[in-house]
């Protein structure tokens, strides 16, 4: 089964004038190592780039630099408990603010404002005059995310001018192709806000050299032009070319930043760009433009996507979501945006790349909201839901990989401020091993962020079934992460196991245990023990697990009907705050479910109803995942469309007004990518889930989804999944994976066994 519309209509983005706003209207482009946003202006092209390591801060920022940690703050932790228990909230949460807080330096001397914490930064951005002028007709700006390609084309008098953009990452290039049909003078510079160290033109080959202000973090860029026609000529910092008709820029960046604790330095970075730069030398733009599709495509186009109508490709994108806001039906938009969020997966996240961030790898500032840090109450998380679910396991790699690299501070951290074994990790991480609570209590005391992290160790061996990976890379530092658990977690007065002192993320004070909390220690505890049970691991450290894990307080249902976010009963059933935490257990975890805890999956059906469907992207995106879990089709649609609310250029720092900018980028506001993610993953959901150990399909399809074909998702168990529905009951489906694997699956209201033959396939038809 193949999407016809999917493969007759290319997935596109293509406006009718060039982009004035990084943020809401630029469109991005990446090949894992860089994120690159092009505008698409005609008397000047402007292409903001970041490379994903190139961060202020750190170590060579401050000698005194030590990831945050407050060393001795565990000896206050029996007298916050104290406090806690003897009903003084304020006292406690006095005590935890001054000793239970990360320690940064800030000043002038930095580039951002969280001083040494640093921040994710610009490299620059790339100006191409173009030397033409008169009236321009037909200009059209592009991305096809079916092939990963930029594009703008337009027509003056006899003209026509057109560029072609790309990322390629297995030479680690960025290509960026003038063309026109006369000969055109151009002019090229660099600029970036970072120290000039050197700067040269030899052989067709500009290199530029600079470092960040406040570590000295060393980078290089290159572009070439050895590809272009023209006469070539530099001067001040300004390269000119002269009667081109094919001007070519290939563009390659590296820092000097090692993902290694404790120094984050030692990448050869001159090395690198020379190795890429040699290269070119022996390849064509249309090599470089095939490697790049193929490379692309074999990722993409494993995953197809039709809800039942043709694309409609006669309005510009940013109509075309006004017109959706307005009632307009148009499926094929909404299969745009999910098909999109997998594009800038491909585009930011591939191995041996730095792991995306909050914008993903997209960002223009050198002091950028939230240091464009790896926050870990929700966002990275979310900003990753997609990755196993759409058939894109090699993009998750980066992330795990950051992952594995904080346990060694996150042990340092553990130990000081807990006096625990094992590691964690709280809300605002850096590049620098920054495991430490924030300099703020009430949003920086997140200890549960390693943990939370640990799901996707898991969840990546529960869809690729890589025993290897599970052995040598995941459980040691799931182990680590319940270890911390095992040792922080105390009994209440019931004798049940709490997270004393606690905090919901972003929401309410100092508590007693806040759900969440023991919502993901449960987690990684019962993740840890099937591990171990796969690895045939019987230990002294799996039984204690196990005696923690059924010791820990469970979800509980309040006073009137919600799900509890704290031990105590005090939710505010007025409350609309964009975090929704205690609902972790329904999703991503999988502790709540329709199926086997109806009550609390009631409770949870009444807390969301009691927040609202407003807030911030993100949380529009969370709540799609919700609903999907509580089997819920048409409110989760609602959600999506609530999501996809067009946000204007100027509307920033609100916690209500999320939805979509008009690149379809998510609107936080301002721009952060795990919108688009949560609401690709809620859409998934909404296909296929197998959370609970059967294979369900379509189990929150919604009414305006009636017919349609996915293929190529993945479910838990190494499963790919084929299938093809009207009227919303499955007529087709087909389960691909391991030579006589056999499982269970949920299709049309039936359970049934199914057997995989000795290809590998069963196929199931409704008769």
């Amino acid at each position: 089964m193949v999407s016809v519309a999917q493969k007759s209509n290319p997935l596109e983005l293509w406006y009718e004038e060039p982009a004035t706003v990084w943020m809401t209207q630029a469109l991005p482009i990446g090949n894992g190592y860089v994120g690159a946003m092009f505008f698409g202006g005609i008397q000047e092209e402007q292409i903001q780039f970041s490379e994903g390591t190139l961060w202020s801060g750190g170590p060579d920022s401050n000698p005194e630099y030590n990831f945050g940690i407050r060393e001795g703050a565990h000896k206050y932790l029996p007298e916050v408990r104290a406090l806690l228990e003897d009903g003084k909230k304020a006292e406690a949460h006095k005590l935890a603010q001054s000793k239970f807080t990360g320690i940064i330096d800030t000043g002038k001397q930095y580039n951002a404002e969280f001083g040494d914490y640093g921040a994710q930064q610009t490299m620059g951005d790339i100006f191409v005059k173009v030397g033409h002028s008169g009236n321009v007709v037909n200009y059209k700006r592009s991305l096809d995310i079916s092939n990963a390609l930029g594009k703008v084309e337009y027509t003056i008098g006899k003209t026509t001018y057109n560029r072609t953009y790309f990322g390629n990452y297995p030479t680690n290039t960025m290509v960026y192709r003038f063309e026109s049909s006369k000969k055109t003078d151009y002019e090229i510079r660099f600029e970036t806000p970072h120290v000039l160290v050197s700067q040269n033109f030899k052989d067709g080959v500009y290199t530029f050299e600079g470092k960040v202000a406040d570590n000295g973090m060393p980078f290089e860029t290159k572009l070439s032009l050895k590809m272009s026609d023209g006469k070539i000529s530099f001067k001040d910092g300004v390269i000119y070319i002269k009667k081109a008709k094919d001007l070519v820029i290939l563009n390659t960046s590296a820092t000097g930043y090692a993902l290694k604790f404790p120094t984050y330095k030692g990448n050869d970075y001159k090395a690198a760009n020379n190795a890429i730069a040699q290269k070119w030398d022996t390849t064509t733009f249309k090599q470089l433009k095939q490697e790049h599709i193929a490379d692309y495509t074999h990722l993409f186009d494993r995953v197809s996507l039709n809800l039942g109508e043709r694309p409609t490709q006669n309005s510009p994108t940013n109509k075309r979501l006004q017109a959706y806001a307005e009632g307009a039906n148009d499926n094929a938009l909404e299969s745009l945006y999910f098909q999109y969020a997998r594009y800038l997966m491909i585009a930011g996240s591939r191995p041996n790349t730095m792991s995306m961030h909050l914008q993903g790898k997209w960002n223009n500032s050198t002091n950028p909201t939230w240091a464009a840090d790896y926050h870990s109450n929700i966002n990275l998380e979310m900003i990753y839901w997609p990755a196993e679910m759409t058939n894109l396991s090699e993009c998750h790699v980066p992330f795990l990989d950051f992952i594995e690299s904080l346990v060694e501070p996150g042990k340092l951290a553990a130990k000081e401020f807990f006096n625990t074994r094992g590691w964690m990790a709280n809300t605002m991480i850096n590049a620098f091993g920054y495991t430490s609570p924030g300099w703020g209590v009430d949003w920086g005391f997140f200890p549960t962020g390693a943990s939370w992290f640990s799901q996707h160790l898991w969840d990546h061996y529960d869809f690729t079934q890589d025993k290897t990976y599970l052995k040598e890379k995941a459980y040691p530092v799931m182990k680590e992460s319940a270890l911390f658990w095992i040792d922080y977690l105390t009994k209440d007065e019931n004798g049940k196991l709490v997270s004393k002192p606690s905090y919901s993320p972003e929401h309410g004070g100092i508590s007693q245990g806040a759900s969440m909390d023991h919502q993901i220690a449960w987690d990684i505890l019962n993740n840890s023990i099937k591990a171990a049970e796969v690895l045939g691991i019987n230990d002294e450290f799996t039984n204690t697990a196990k005696v923690t894990r059924d010791a820990i307080l469970l979800p509980k249902i309040g006073s009137w009907g919600q799900l509890q976010e704290w031990t105590e009963d005090v939710d505010d059933p007025k409350s609309d705050h964009r975090h929704v935490s205690h609902l972790f257990a329904l999703h991503p975890g999988n502790q709540i479910s329709t199926a086997k805890t109806p009550k609390l999956a009631e409770a949870s059906r009444v807390t969301l109803n009691a927040r609202g469907d407003s807030g911030t992207g993100w949380s529009r995106g969370w709540k799609m995942n919700f609903w999907a879990r509580l089997n819920d089709g048409n409110r989760t649609h609602k959600m999506l469309k609530s999501l996809l609310k067009p946000v204007g250029d100027n509307i920033t720092g609100t916690s209500t007004a999320g939805g979509t900018y008009s690149n379809l980028l998510c609107a936080h506001p301002p721009f952060q990518l795990d919108g688009n993610m949560g609401g690709a993953s809620g859409m998934a959901e909404m296909l296929l889930q197998s959370q609970s150990g059967i294979i369900e399909l379509l189990p929150a399809l919604p009414d305006a989804w009636s017919s349609g074909e996915v293929t190529g998702l993945k479910a838990r168990g190494g499963f790919e999944i084929d299938m093809l529905w009207e009227n919303g009951r499955v007529k087709e489906a087909k389960i691909a994976g391991k030579p006589n694997q056999s499982g269970e699956v949920k299709v049309n209201d039936e359970v049934r066994t199914f057997n995989l033959n000795a290809d590998g396939i069963y196929t199931y038809k409704a008769y």
